[in-house]
């Protein structure tokens, strides 16, 4: 997500943030790297044009009197201004009321169904994290596009939520069957499909509208391809016309998307955006956070969304074991083994690299060769003993190689896999002396 702006506004300003002047030059090379990274973003002219100029009068009026360099004092202003065009300072979450109809809008092929599910498995998983449980109701008048209805009876049954197929096949007619059948079984929450097109058209609007009349749902959300760039910002104006919606769900951010649409769509639009899908699997919904975005483009990571994201992947008994046991020195492959099992769960290492500080800079076939290392530490521990796994000391040069025969590895990859453990046995205990030290002040 945002990895191309990401990279592009993480070289420039590291160029920047160690002036200790800056001349007018200076500002203009800036702001013209910014631009060619907007223009590579696939941001709207115009809306380039006016984040410039943003930036720029703030900097010409800015006199510099605080303790921050004015390298440093323009980078603030950038992360600023980048800030408001996501969608300010206001971290808006949304929640969705009870009793609610959510109706889901979009073009065909930009992830509409999907993305119901995905909606369906959030809302249940933040009523599970209060002790709760939601009655949820998936449904479709999605009847041009072949099997459409069949793929969000299946997924509902994927996402453990209760599905209903209406008899009549008129699309504004079945949209009351569902409703009311929403109603008369005290359902909480209504997910509603609609029926897509490969593109705008009247005859599409006006089913919409009258489903919208229909219905009257609390919430409508406009699902949009990001990787279209420009062209869904004019889908989402249509749609607005014709329509309205009350806020967008971002699709395929974890794909080779520049980052233009969600950069340009709330200062376009003036609506929020809510979510972002950032992956294939029915738990890859992300909620849409301008604040947390900004500092993920500007290089600084986002870690506070990699702890929220470990929370509800990870079994909190076993994250607290695996801490006592690394903190207190008795880390041994068989827990490093769990460590890379935990690193697994929560996606891989270039999805977790994305929330950390200063990844940008690191390539992406040096994260792909962190994967593959991963990988082979994995087979090699997986071939030996436990008493071995337990005691590294063991592995003398005839138990390596058997390990390395039986692994498929060789006994250099096996004395990696121990530098490795020695390493991160290293990092905790200078963990804990600055614990220590930190407690002491």
């Amino acid at each position: 997500m945002f990895d191309f702006l990401s990279q592009k506004f993480s070289g420039i300003l590291s160029w920047l943030k160690d002036k200790g002047r800056l001349e007018a030059a200076d500002i203009d090379k800036a702001l013209a790297q910014v631009r060619e990274a907007l223009i590579g973003a696939d941001v709207p002219y115009e809306l380039i044009e006016d984040f410039l100029a943003n930036i720029k009068n703030k900097i010409v009026g800015e006199e510099l009197k605080t303790k921050l360099s004015p390298g440093h004092v323009v980078i603030k202003i950038v992360h600023d201004e980048l800030l408001e065009f996501l969608g300010g300072k206001t971290e808006f979450q949304i929640s969705f009321q009870i009793p609610s109809v959510v109706m889901v809008l979009g073009l065909q092929g930009s992830g509409k169904t999907t993305s119901i599910a995905k909606l369906a498995k959030w809302v249940s998983k933040e009523a599970a994290k209060k002790g709760k449980n939601r009655r949820i109701l998936l449904a479709s008048v999605d009847f041009y596009r072949p099997a459409a209805v069949d793929q969000l009876e299946i997924l509902s049954k994927q996402v453990n939520v209760d599905f209903y197929r209406a008899q009549s096949t008129d699309p504004i007619k079945a949209a009351l069957e569902i409703y009311n059948y929403f109603k008369s079984k005290g359902y909480e929450y209504l997910f509603f499909d609609t029926a897509g097109r490969l593109h705008i058209d009247e005859k599409m609007m006006d089913e919409l509208k009258a489903i919208d009349e229909k219905i009257n749902p609390r919430y409508k959300i406009l699902v949009l391809d990001s990787m279209t760039g420009q062209e869904s910002l004019k889908v989402a104006e249509a749609f607005d016309k014709s329509i309205g919606f009350s806020g967008a769900l971002l699709t395929k951010m974890d794909s080779d998307t520049r980052g233009g649409a969600a950069f340009a769509f709330k200062y376009a639009l003036k609506k929020p955006i809510y979510f972002v899908g950032s992956g294939e699997k029915v738990e890859d919904l992300d909620l849409f956070l301008p604040e947390r975005m900004a500092t993920r483009i500007l290089g600084m990571g986002d870690v506070l969304s990699l702890i929220e994201k470990a929370e509800d992947s990870l079994d909190k008994k076993s994250q607290e074991d695996l801490a006592k046991k690394v903190m207190g020195g008795d880390f041994n492959l068989e827990d490093f083994s769990k460590q890379l099992d935990m690193m697994s769960k929560m996606g891989s290492i270039q999805k977790i690299a994305k929330y950390l500080p200063g990844m940008p800079n690191i390539t992406p076939e040096a994260m792909q060769a962190g994967e593959h290392e991963a990988k082979i530490f994995k087979c090699i521990i997986f071939s030996m003993t436990p008493k071995e796994r337990q005691i590294p000391k063991l592995l003398d040069s005839s138990r390596k190689q058997r390990i390395a025969k039986g692994s498929g590895t060789s006994v250099q990859e096996i004395n990696k896999l121990l530098e490795r453990l020695q390493q991160a046995k290293q990092f905790a205990k200078m963990f804990k002396k600055f614990g220590r030290g930190r407690g002491r002040f």
